[in-house]
């Protein structure tokens, strides 16, 4: 499976590790362009100074962990294309480019069902995309959700139950699944 991860769900820092985490499992192939991972690093500074560069620094080691994400802008497809909202349309467009089978992100309404099948691609909520490729692969998701959760608790210097950190995350389907 191909995946374009939206800007919106490379943003915070628990859902993009666990994303990238079971793509580096070989669970799905992710996607992406330059101007997504722009969107990601320039939405990461209004958490404060520096957030930014770390984002920037975070985003160059993920092209570098997945050298064949990184898709070309397509302003032709672009210009065919018609979304809710026109700034989405250069992820729909990478979405067709890359042959993706669907679009993750929080971002329902700007990606309509309808407009997506005419492409033979589905949007997916980060939620229900991991607890789907969790049912097929139960221990490599929960692998990768417990490296995860080990790496915050290190960082922050305080516990966090993998259900609560999934919540925050906003994937509480996931979380129930994983039953701890």
């Amino acid at each position: 499976m191909r995946a374009v991860l939206d800007a919106c769900v490379l943003y915070p820092t628990v859902l993009r590790e666990i994303l990238l985490g079971v793509a580096a499992r070989g669970l799905y192939e992710p996607l992406w362009s330059d101007r997504i991972l722009r969107e990601w690093t320039r939405a990461a500074d209004k958490i404060g100074p520096g957030a930014m560069v770390q984002a920037e620094g975070e985003a160059v080691l993920a092209r570098a962990a997945f050298p064949r994400a990184t898709l070309r802008e397509q302003p032709n497809i672009e210009a065919r294309v018609s979304l809710p909202d026109p700034n989405d349309e250069h992820v729909l467009a990478v979405a067709i480019a890359g042959h993706a089978d669907a679009i993750v992100t929080f971002n329902a309404q700007d990606f309509p069902r309808p407009v997506l099948a005419e492409f033979g691609i589905d949007r997916r909520d980060p939620d229900g995309f991991l607890w789907e490729l969790w049912s097929r692969n139960p221990a490599e998701v929960a692998a990768v959700v417990a490296q995860v959760r080990d790496t915050a608790e290190r960082l922050s210097g305080q516990d966090w139950p993998v259900r609560k950190l999934l919540k925050k995350a906003q994937l509480p389907k996931l979380g129930k699944a994983l039953g701890v």
